[in-house]
């Protein structure tokens, strides 16, 4: 198997030796280029086509995120950006698919954290690479408390729950395609007739690992299925006896719609609270929006899509502006983030 090609981006000299040493240690990884403007990261990026781009935000004449967001519309490249955590939210909507958060004092710089995330983006075989491979003892200089480490503990995040409307049957088929089988169980609202959700979740169930079925009252929530709310009930998530169930029942409009993501979401801000994760995609008028406050109120966390990439930016927007957004992420960044806060939160 070929190694890895990064390209290291990084303006401070310090914090680009530790690097050099990190990712000079691993065999599966090549350093095919450095630079230390976005000048010559630009230039290096068409020289060398690195697979992945490992890159700090402080950078001379331009910030790496700048930098970033001007690449990626030309150059898609596969980004794990190092910067100081107030950027966070910027760096995923510059189009990285990781983030580290790191101080001046380069306090989260960590061999395994760092090497097996750039393997993660490059997926397929390199993810299989990252968990063999045999990770050296650290010099305390360089040991540090990551923020995110390689698995999702189940205990932490229990349900994540998804409303759509308009445009939302492609968005959500790429969402899914970014799933795996290791996903906490997800509970969805996309607005469709009767008779249409069944079909659309048959169509789900075949875009990539997880399963995908037309929720029945009494299906419990479990770990790599979605469950889509039938086109003519509402779905409202409890918990009994430990475990999450759904309940799908004929009733009103809610926020005018039958399903409804504010009649999902606001059940799953009482059922669930801190152990959910809420993801309001594009759709026209404003369902879901007081749902998805009430999550981010009851302790989840919760996500957004960006302007830029719904077809009709109505719901997120609205919820965006009633402050219930935690993090507004482009479509094909959400399936990341999902699994970015996953981590983050053991």
């Amino acid at each position: 198997m070929e190694k890895l090609k990064v390209l290291l981006v990084v303006g401070d000299l310090e914090m680009r030796r530790r690097l050099d040493g990190i990712l000079g240690a691993d065999i599966n990884l090549d350093i095919v280029a450095e630079a230390n403007n976005a000048y010559m990261a630009r230039d290096k990026i068409i020289e060398c086509e690195p697979d992945v781009m490992l890159l700090c935000h402080d950078l001379p004449r331009m910030s790496g995120i700048t930098f970033l967001e001007k690449l990626m519309p030309q150059r898609s490249t596969a980004t794990l950006v190092i910067a100081e955590s107030k950027y966070e939210d910027a760096a995923f909507q510059a189009g990285a698919r990781d983030f580290i958060a790191c101080g001046k004092n380069f306090d989260v710089l960590e061999h395994e954290n760092i090497c097996s995330r750039l393997k993660k983006m490059a997926g397929g075989e390199w993810l299989a690479a990252a968990k063999k491979i045999v990770v050296p003892a650290l010099t305390p200089a360089l040991k540090c408390a990551s923020n995110m480490t390689t698995g999702i503990h189940p205990a932490t995040t229990s349900i994540i729950a998804i409303g759509a409307s308009t445009g939302g049957t492609e968005a959500i088929a790429t969402v899914v395609r970014g799933l795996r089988k290791d996903i906490p169980g997800i509970v969805m609202v996309q607005h469709m007739p009767e008779g249409y959700t069944q079909m659309y979740a048959h169509r789900l169930d075949n875009e990539g690992e997880v399963s995908v079925k037309e929720a029945v009252s009494g299906d419990v929530v479990k770990t790599g299925q979605i469950l889509l709310a039938p086109g003519d009930k509402q779905m409202r998530v409890v918990k009994i006896n430990g475990r999450f169930q759904v309940e799908c029942k004929y009733g009103p409009r809610v926020t005018g719609h039958c399903p409804s993501v504010d009649a999902l979401f606001e059940s799953v801000a009482r059922a669930a609270g801190k152990e959910a994760i809420g993801v309001l995609m594009t759709g026209m008028g404003s369902d879901g929006a007081k749902g998805l406050l009430a999550m981010k109120n009851a302790g989840a966390r919760t996500i957004g899509q960006d302007e830029k990439t719904c077809i009709v930016y109505g719901m997120p927007k609205v919820a965006y502006e009633l402050g219930a957004v935690t993090w507004q992420v482009p479509l094909e960044q959400i399936s990341h983030k999902i699994y970015y806060l996953l981590d983050k939160r053991q």
